[in-house]
């Protein structure tokens, strides 16, 4: 293949995110002095909660963030293999096994829990870096193994630090009244949620001995709110074709949005993104160079392999323009957030984290999103070590195929373990998606999804096609 083909199979990945970056790398090295500058530092997994931390000049570490980091730079091996060591089974939630791990490789060391360094600064693994907890505040929706990780973690820790648990209900949509964002359900976990909330503001005056700063908040969650609105309306534009931005440019911007800390550029980092995405429209510009396939990606990402699906699916000629963890998670209900008393708010949107509705509600939501769109076809992730994002695939994947007549396939990962990835794998099984697409547009049949998904779990090295094209 000669350069000039090679160019226009790359992505066409936006200019803006690339700030992003830095964005991060500013906030952990802030973090990593966060003890020499008297910070406390407070540990929490799941929602965010990072507003009210940073409303009370606290420190913060998001567990799932950190791994992510760890896997996107590849140093979470030592991580791993010093929590498996610990006896943190490979099965374990792969998030949870790379933070756990940073604990246990530090303690190896010889430092004990007072220390206000895990491990030594200049350790050259990101791994020994995080400052230890002086509070630990859970708020996970859904999974179980969320909360279960900031008991260990305490634990290792000697059952020294002082741990916040906050309840988020799943929303089961049961009762005859129920709907998205509505019902007497969803008025009473609204409420129940939010009473919580205002419970651990107290428990956070406790740690830092000081009164809460309410202003600090209202304003922060302004920008938030305004962040949230411009990414939703860029993400709109995305019904363009070609698709403007896909979901790997919107999987970069996550974590401006979701826990780092909160300020005017966080609106200006989105209002940059939109502005460029509408110079793609205006231009006929596309987040992949020649857009034949139009799919959607169930699945929390594969940390260790963020570009290098993008580049994967730009070779297939495929844009991947939507996806549960882009679309729907983080902030994605900004109207619902009043600045001037944000708590209901953003109680409200910790409820409706895509792992957390009950299956109807977020198979309707997939499939709107797929309309939207006009999506060809689904492939889902299922990440090995992640029961609660994997658990509704199977209908999602008979829902679409039954109601939209598109196929799906499904490909086996991780978020922050590799090891599970089989690249060959996913090779063929997107391929025969594709196929399917094009038989499809020539008339040659309906593309139906095979139903026996058991082949994944019987022999998951097996290159084999879960869809094929019945005639």
């Amino acid at each position: 293949m000669n350069s000039a083909v090679q160019d226009q199979k790359k992505a066409n990945k936006l200019t803006s995110t690339r700030n992003a970056g830095k964005l991060v790398n500013d906030y952990w090295e802030t973090v990593f002095r966060a003890k020499e500058e008297g910070k406390l530092v407070c540990w929490y997994e799941g929602s965010a909660i990072n507003p009210f931390l940073q409303a009370a000049d606290i420190c913060w570490v998001h567990g799932e963030a950190y791994s992510a980091l760890l896997a996107a730079r590849h140093q979470e091996g030592p991580a791993q293999k010093a929590a498996e060591e610990h006896g943190y089974i490979k099965e374990l939630c792969s998030y949870a096994r790379t933070h756990l791990g940073c604990v246990v490789s530090n303690q190896r060391m010889g430092n004990a829990p007072e220390t206000p360094f895990l491990g030594m600064a200049d350790d050259p693994h990101l791994a020994a870096r995080l400052p230890a907890p002086d509070m630990i505040i859970s708020a996970y929706a859904y999974c179980s193994t969320g909360q279960q990780w900031d008991e260990i973690t305490a634990r290792l820790f000697g059952k020294k630090i002082p741990i916040f648990n906050v309840s988020i209900p799943l929303i089961w949509g049961g009762k005859p009244d129920a709907g998205y964002l509505k019902g007497e359900e969803w008025e009473e976990t609204s409420q129940y949620l939010a009473r919580q909330l205002r419970e651990m503001v107290v428990f956070i005056e406790q740690q830092t001995g000081r009164k809460f700063e309410w202003d600090r908040l209202y304003e922060m969650m302004g920008y938030v709110k305004q962040a949230s609105k411009l990414r939703l309306e860029a993400m709109d534009l995305c019904t363009a074709r070609p698709a403007p931005a896909s979901f790997f440019d919107w999987i970069v911007s996550i974590a401006p949005l979701n826990n780092l800390p909160i300020g005017p550029h966080l609106v200006d980092f989105f209002q940059g993104m939109k502005d460029e995405v509408q110079q793609r429209v205006a231009s006929g510009a596309g987040a992949i160079h020649n857009e034949r396939y139009r799919l959607y990606f169930d699945g929390i990402m594969n940390w260790n392999k963020v570009g290098w699906l993008a580049e994967k699916f730009a070779k297939y000629d495929a844009t991947v323009v939507s996806g549960r963890y882009t679309h729907q998670a983080f902030w994605q209900e900004p109207d619902l957030i009043d600045p001037n008393d944000p708590i209901l708010g953003m109680a409200q949107n910790y409820l409706i984290c895509p792992i957390n509705l009950s299956a109807p509600f977020l198979i309707e939501k997939t499939l709107n999103f797929c309309r939207k769109y006009e999506l060809d076809g689904m492939v889902l992730h299922s990440s090995r070590t992640c029961r609660a994002f994997t658990n509704p695939q199977f209908l999602m994947a008979e829902a679409a195929t039954r109601e939209l007549g598109i196929p799906t396939t499904m490909f086996e990962g991780d978020v922050t373990d590799e090891s599970f990835y089989k690249d060959e794998l996913l090779n063929s099984r997107v391929e025969a998606m594709l196929e399917a697409i094009d038989a499809s547009r020539a008339g040659r049949g309906t593309p139906s999804q095979v139903s026996d998904f058991s082949l994944l779990a019987q022999n998951r090295a097996e290159a084999s096609p879960l869809v094929f094209h019945r005639g």
